[in-house]
């Protein structure tokens, strides 16, 4: 097996190939040592891979079939498969009579870190609405999969239902009965992979509505105008007070969508007052163009409600012309992809039909194991389980800052996974203290990050003080003492 055969043999008609194929030709060396029957495998991989990194430049002319075979001490038709199925890839090409040479691909470029960007993970990081993950059931989910695949029919894991597993659906609308106040019934709700999936679906039917323009909160959550405008629907933000939404800005913006938290308000944390939601129906109950208008209710942490009694959904009051969605991603994991939508009657075989075209429903597996949680009340205890660490990181949280920042006006703090701080004296720009917090190991968000930087009148109210948004609920209160120390020192500076 000599490498002067192989470089003589892959030279061809002034192409380079000689060297081209000899600087390659470490690369088929592992596929040799292969077990036999996997050996083809491995030289397929292998001669791949060359033309991919380009250590086969286009152009190059490959060895004989035979002449290789006795380079690499392997069978002819081994080799000669070998260049027949990247051939039929489009790797290779090959001309009666005229070998086989390397096709022209895109090379990979190997992977190389982004010089500008920060490698450095914070020592205490306050990313708003995280929860703790490590808060989630394993035993009890574990228990529940193994539940439900052995009372699970052969049929039932087939193509599912898009709306999602019948007993999941009815135990999902009695759970947001009870404990949101939505007017669900299964009929009416679609299991969805998170609320992102149910934005998305929802922008779907819109645009094939006619809808162009939808209103989201300003500030509020960025994803919410990105998952619209994705699938065609321009989004302008309207700006808010100490109740919430401005209807009146609402109004004036011509817009006859309004995407909303009204239960605790991202980031800002305001709950949409009495005398605003009652603004907010009449305008949804105005008729504008052939459909009307629609709300549609983000409620992404309604469970977590910690002085006072919850809060109901604002879809309650007019379920025929307000959508109402949520997920599990911050009472269990985001990584579950398990949401829902409550959808008024009008849209339901819409939201369907495209949720069957975008996946053709969710794991049926997980569903049925969610449906045990609830059936059998687990849930309902790591609700409980989850509200009672919250909240006392929560009270940490507010011990240390005002411990260690006298003055600083705290909002927020009645409801959710995060608080909106008000820093005690005007500071300057507020992108100022995140860098110096980042620079001393603690990551924060400005309230610039998610739209205006103020809200009104309201408890983030203009007054030249820089506000942060600082989620806890992922965090040890030793961690959240230390990162409140490190940020006002950063501040102080």
């Amino acid at each position: 097996m000599g490498l002067s055969g192989t470089n003589s043999a892959g030279g061809g008609a002034g192409s380079g190939g000689g060297e081209q194929w000899s600087a390659a030709w470490e690369l088929l060396l592992p596929s040799v040592g292969a077990p036999a029957r996997g050996r083809g495998r491995a030289l397929r991989s292998a001669l791949r891979e060359a033309v991919r990194s380009g250590r086969l430049a286009a152009g190059t002319r490959l060895p004989a079939s035979r002449e290789l075979a006795a380079d690499l001490g392997v069978s002819r038709g081994l080799v000669t498969d070998a260049y027949e199925q990247l051939t039929a890839e489009g790797y290779l090409r090959a001309g009666r009579g005229a070998g086989t040479w390397v096709a022209a691909v895109g090379a990979v470029e190997p992977a190389r870190a982004d010089a500008g960007a920060v490698q450095e993970v914070p020592e205490v990081d306050f990313k708003p609405g995280t929860p703790d993950l490590s808060l989630f059931p394993r035993a009890a989910w574990t228990a529940a999969q193994r539940r439900a695949l052995g009372a699970m029919p052969h049929r039932a894991l087939g193509y599912p239902d898009p709306r999602g597993l019948p007993e999941l659906r009815v135990a999902l609308a009695e759970l947001l009965a009870r404990r949101r106040g939505v007017a669900a019934d299964a009929r009416r709700l679609v299991v969805c992979s998170g609320v992102a999936q149910a934005m998305t679906l929802l922008g779907l039917v819109l645009y094939g509505r006619g809808q162009r323009l939808a209103a989201t909160e300003d500030p509020g959550s960025p994803p919410h105008a990105a998952q619209l405008t994705a699938v065609g629907v321009r989004c302008v933000g309207v700006g808010l007070d100490g109740e919430g939404i401005r209807s009146g800005e609402l109004a004036a913006s011509g817009a006859q969508v309004a995407v909303l938290t009204p239960a605790h308000q991202f980031p800002s944390g305001v709950a949409l007052s009495a005398r605003r939601r009652a603004e907010l129906l009449e305008w949804v109950r105005s008729p504008a163009g052939r459909d009307g208008r629609l709300i549609v209710e983000d409620d992404y942490d309604g469970d977590f409600r910690y002085d006072r009694a919850p809060v109901g959904a604002l879809q309650g009051l007019d379920p025929a012309r307000i959508a109402y969605c949520g997920s599990v991603s911050k009472s269990l994991a985001p990584g579950l992809r398990l949401g829902w939508l409550v959808v008024p009657e009008a849209l339901v075989a819409e939201v369907v039909a495209h949720k069957s075209r975008l996946d053709m429903g969710n794991s049926v597996i997980d569903q049925a194991a969610f449906a045990d949680l609830l059936v059998s009340g687990e849930y309902d205890r790591q609700l409980r389980r989850c509200q009672r660490a919250y909240r006392a990181r929560r009270d940490a949280l507010v011990a240390a800052l005002a411990g260690e920042l006298p003055g600083a006006q705290v909002s927020g703090i009645a409801a959710g996974l995060h608080v909106v701080v008000a820093l005690p004296a005007p500071y300057g720009p507020e992108s100022r203290l995140v860098a110096a917090a980042a620079r001393a190991g603690v990551r924060v968000m400005g309230l610039s990050a998610y739209g205006r930087a103020e809200v009104g009148d309201g408890p983030a109210g203009g007054d030249g003080r820089a506000r942060l948004v600082l989620g806890y609920a992922h965090l040890a209160p030793g961690d959240i003492a230390r990162g409140v120390a490190v940020l006002a020192r950063a501040w102080r500076a």
